[in-house]
């Protein structure tokens, strides 16, 4: 079964077909071939269930987030600002695009609006400035990734729903990991650049006095955070209301700086509802996938197969990561946290490993899965918004990334207190 679908969604991604119509297609080729029973009569209750839940709500809401930033012209001056500060390193503008998904994180939750929020600002400047595309485009990609880490995070909500961990505490402890991992990605730009110059493009000056009146334009994210995880933390809202106090900060910001119009909402509202129809058929897609490999008892297999080794707590959770890593080739990242969390969990917890710990490890592996081919969802929203070129092309600009997100995870296996530093300090 897992050849099979291996092979099925290696033939499916590259005759061109979308991500949603693979996964459901492999689905209902699982259900076919290897049920006695009629699993794809479960196909409408499974897609019912998983686009209703009160948390769905909150994609929606994060999504018109990133796109009232974007069209009010917000993410755009947040980008130049962050331009300004560090377009100087080897690199130029490609550690504005961490360090925009970054703060752009801090607002969104989504790794996907991070990502196609950032490129749509970004991705004119790549050729302008004759940066190497890979490379451009794979900081793109893995700066999106920041989006499920650094909180507002819709997976560590998930994660905490599942395992019953504190969420502001998980939101505390994805802080530092976050913050690293982004200046781990800026690392490997400088050393790319700096042993291949050719891939950093031509420079961007700019002088101290640009830099010191653009230091305004940092504000708007700083305050949105404040609103979206302050609310959360102090337990004034749940992750669902605060995204919606998020929305209205974003929309009184835009007001205060004289860019709101009807005209600019109601195209926000229009690409939302475009960009939630896409999300949503991916996740409904997943967790039918989800729904027929757990019926059929691969993901419980492969599991069990993992906690009856009589492994070492340390040796158990390499073997954990090296499982994650194989099942996010072929897995769209939420539905693999949903089938599996909540069987690896209770076992990574009774080894002796804390559970809001653990809950930042599969997020960092989900990151490494959103830029893995063949089903890296952050690669097809680069993709997506490109006029020319192929996949391939951020897939490669990608990959040197990957080292970056194995580093943060050595280090949180070495060090569990870069993660559990601020939720002990602050409990």
């Amino acid at each position: 079964m897992i050849l099979f679908v291996v092979v099925a969604m290696a033939v499916l991604l590259a005759v061109g077909l979308p991500v949603a119509v693979a996964l459901g297609l492999i689905g209902i080729g699982l259900a076919e071939f290897f049920s006695p029973l009629p699993l794809i009569r479960a196909m409408g209750e499974v897609a019912w269930t998983s686009s209703t839940g009160f948390l769905m709500v909150s994609v929606p809401l994060f999504v018109l987030l990133g796109e009232i930033l974007l069209r009010s012209g917000i993410a755009d001056r947040m980008y130049a600002a962050v331009a300004a500060w560090l377009a100087w390193l080897p690199g130029g503008l490609m550690h504005a695009n961490i360090g925009s998904s970054g703060l752009f994180a801090a607002m969104s939750g989504s790794s996907v609006a991070t990502a196609a929020t950032i490129s749509t600002t970004a991705m004119p400047q790549m050729d302008k400035y004759g940066y190497g595309r890979p490379l451009f485009l794979g900081s793109l990609a893995a700066g999106g990734t920041l989006g499920i880490l650094i909180p507002p995070s819709i997976n560590l909500i998930v994660y905490g729903l599942i395992t019953n961990a504190s969420i502001p505490q998980l939101y505390l402890a994805g802080i530092v990991p976050g913050i690293l991992l982004a200046l781990f990605f800026m690392t490997i730009v400088a050393v790319a650049c700096t042993l291949r110059p050719s891939l950093g493009g031509r420079s961007v000056t700019v002088s101290w006095s640009e830099r010191i009146n653009l230091l305004a334009e940092f504000v708007p994210p700083l305050c949105i955070f404040a609103v979206v995880v302050g609310s959360i933390y102090l337990g004034w809202a749940t992750a669902t209301e605060s995204a919606a106090l998020g929305v209205a900060a974003a929309v009184v910001l835009t007001i205060v700086r004289g860019r709101f119009s009807v005209a600019m909402f109601m195209e926000a509202v229009e690409n939302t509802m475009r960009t939630t129809g896409m999300i949503m058929l991916i996740v409904v897609a997943a967790f039918f996938l989800n729904f027929i490999m757990t019926a059929l008892g691969l993901t419980n297999q492969v599991v069990q197969l993992v906690t009856t080794l009589d492994l070492s707590p340390t040796e158990l959770m390499l073997a954990v990561i090296v499982f994650y890593i194989a099942l996010g080739c072929f897995m769209e990242t939420m539905a693999m946290m949903i089938a599996t969390v909540p069987i690896v969990a209770p076992v990574v917890v009774a080894a002796g490993f804390d559970s809001v710990w653990f809950g930042i490890v599969v997020v960092v592996l989900m990151e490494a899965a959103m830029i893995t081919p063949p089903v890296g969802i952050n690669l097809f929203v680069i993709q997506g918004m490109r006029t020319s070129g192929g996949i391939g092309e951020v897939s490669r600009g990608a990959a040197p990334f990957l080292l970056a997100i194995f580093l943060l995870l050595a280090l949180l296996v070495a060090v569990p207190e870069v993660a559990l530093f601020l939720p002990t300090a602050l409990r």
